[in-house]
């Protein structure tokens, strides 16, 4: 069984140098995680963003610390570092723009897009929700991957970047902002990566992009996208449909919160849930339905601890470590095991969505593509109080199975089956 991806985000900013990257490895093998994801690590422009690339073989500072090696030197040993524990190391790839102010910009101005008057054109993203709201990062510079003679000089230079770090022994990259480049430039690029490294994981970050930007990556060769999942009220059916979508492309991967979002506990917070068990407990949950819901799933330092500072590409640092809310580390560990051993989480299987009962619990019926292994995943909406119904609407094979819910008891399980679920509890039953 190829298992699915379960990526933990190890934030640079918030954790320091590499050698303090290092501290973090053991937690993260012992929750479960076969993947980390570090953010841009190299050196940026004036703004500081770590999204605003100057060079991109040279170590941001801030993560170079004190130490005397050299950046390679200490990537190439934090891959090592990871790879004894069982972990694959990813990094952010970022090829739509440089900073404004990067080396590149000024070697090879030809390489961007310019306003009419000459000036740089800096990159945008449209709210896919409300297309009249746009976001312009004046810190950054737009690359023109036109058909023009410039674009093939443009992936050979990338091309070259992703080889520099497959060599140093990184093993996967997330493409940051995959939409806004074209599928061919990717191909090249996709290609290259895993002439370089066998087996190189490629993800695409594509949740800026509209449905259609999305469908035209469908040649570039992506093994992962992410998917919506965080957002949905378990009642409209845009999202099984986005999966459907998507799963034709490349699985995809869920999560309760990234580092572009505000964090769940603080959400939770502004909406009046400041009980620190509540908090926990509907932490737990979010969690439990993204490992479910998708081939992957991903979530950024300091969930497992509630923080609630949102981070931030330019300011964050280490001093904005948080004293814990909660511990979910066990709880996450037993939900990267179940996710592991469950042949059907680990692919993207066809999946419908249903209501029992009156309408409360909400079950996603998972369907292997092969071999007749499902998975039953069923969630009770209501916060407030328990609900119970029958475990009715399956498909018609399906009649025996067992409970794997982490942190719950191993019970039979048969179709039609009268079970109730507590506030906001999610279940999860299985084939025999």
């Amino acid at each position: 069984m190829s298992e699915g991806i379960r990526l933990y985000n190890l934030f640079p900013l918030l954790a320091g140098t590499v050698n303090d990257w290092e501290r973090h490895l053991d937690r993260i093998s012992e929750m479960g995680f076969n993947w980390i994801f570090v953010n841009p690590f190299h050196t940026t422009g004036a703004s500081g963003s770590l999204y605003a690339v100057k060079d991109y073989y040279e170590l941001n500072p801030l993560f170079k610390g004190r130490s005397r090696r050299k950046a390679s030197t200490l990537i190439s040993g934090f891959a090592a570092a990871a790879e004894k524990r069982g972990l694959s190391v990813m990094m952010d790839l970022v090829i739509n723009h440089t900073g404004i102010d990067s080396n590149l910009t000024e070697q090879h101005p030809e390489w961007f897009q310019h306003e009419a008057d000459g000036s740089l054109h800096s990159p945008f993203a449209v709210d896919p929700a409300d297309t009249r709201k746009k976001t312009v990062w004046t810190d950054l510079a737009a690359i023109d991957y036109s058909d023009r003679p410039e674009r093939q000089e443009i992936i050979d230079y990338f091309a070259g970047v992703v080889r520099h770090y497959a060599e140093l022994g990184i093993r996967g990259f997330r493409c940051d902002a995959a939409y806004q480049v074209p599928a061919v430039v990717w191909q090249g690029i996709v290609q290259a990566g895993r002439e370089a490294a066998d087996g190189a994981v490629f993800v695409a970050e594509n949740l800026g992009g509209m449905l259609e930007d999305v469908q035209g990556l469908r040649p570039a060769g992506f093994d992962y996208l992410l998917n919506s999942a965080k957002w949905w009220d378990f009642r409209e059916g845009w999202l099984l449909e986005q999966y459907e979508i998507f799963r034709s492309i490349a699985p995809s991967i869920a999560f309760p919160e990234t580092h572009d979002t505000s964090r769940l506990a603080e959400d939770l917070a502004s909406q009046g849930v400041n009980d620190p068990s509540d908090m926990e407990r509907r932490c737990r949950q979010a969690y439990l339905f993204s490992a479910v819901f998708s081939a992957g799933v991903m979530i950024p330092m300091g969930y497992e601890y509630g923080f609630r500072r949102r981070l931030h590409v330019v300011n964050t640092r280490p001093e904005d470590w948080e004293e814990p809310t909660f511990d979910l580390t066990s709880f996450i560990a037993d939900v990267n095991r179940m996710k592991a051993s469950v042949p059907v989480f680990n692919e993207e299987a066809s999946q419908r969505a249903f209501a029992v009962g009156d309408g409360r619990i909400v079950c996603l019926l998972r369907c292997a593509s092969g071999g007749g292994d499902w998975a039953l995943s069923m969630i009770n909406t209501d916060w407030g109080s328990a609900a119970t119904a029958r475990a009715d609407g399956l498909d018609e094979d399906i009649s025996q199975g067992r409970e794997v819910t982490p942190s719950g008891e191993s019970k039979a399980f048969a179709a039609g089956d009268e079970l109730t679920l507590q506030p906001g509890q999610v279940r999860v039953f299985i084939r025999k």
